[in-house]
């Protein structure tokens, strides 16, 4: 089932993304976040109006997507930035692509016209899954961040809906 994030998701959450920041360059976060931390960012996303969404089975939470705003001009209010997290054990599963497809959904319906999604490289997983919904690349960033003691470099992809 895919549904909008409800308070009982912190820790879940938090969890996978906790994963993503210990272990992989996924994220350009380095430091593990709180709770607190992660219902501030929530509460922002919602009171910007965007969806944040979560898969959930069996009572368990499998992943989660969300769409920010790309920038803070109104100018830009048809744009967001995109992202999506599948728990380590439920990757290669179907749900990011449920989560995307639930979350294009809703942005469509919300009158956005461009969702733009980040890709830390190397991650044929993440391109492929982009490139199923219609993204393009359209930047390549080379030595964007630093994590684990590496330059890091980052595909930046898009999809217009009209």
């Amino acid at each position: 089932m895919i549904r909008p994030v409800q308070d009982s998701d912190l820790s879940s959450i938090k969890n996978i993304y906790n994963y993503y920041i210990r272990e992989t360059t996924v994220t350009f976060e380095e430091k593990e976040i709180n709770e607190k931390e992660l219902d501030n960012r929530i509460q922002k996303i919602k009171s910007d109006g965007l969806p944040w969404l979560v898969a959930e089975q069996d009572n368990k939470l499998l992943g989660y997507a969300y769409a920010t705003k790309w920038k803070e001009r109104s100018a830009y209010r048809h744009s967001v930035e995109i992202s999506v997290y599948v728990d380590q054990a439920s990757q290669s599963q179907g749900w990011g692509s449920k989560l995307y497809q639930a979350l294009f959904t809703e942005l469509q319906q919300l009158d956005m016209h461009l969702a733009v999604g980040g890709i830390t490289l190397p991650n044929k997983a993440s391109i492929a899954l982009h490139e199923k919904f219609g993204m393009k690349k359209v930047a390549h960033f080379k030595e964007v961040g630093s994590k684990f003691g590496e330059w890091r470099e980052a595909d930046i992809g898009k999809s217009n809906y009209n």
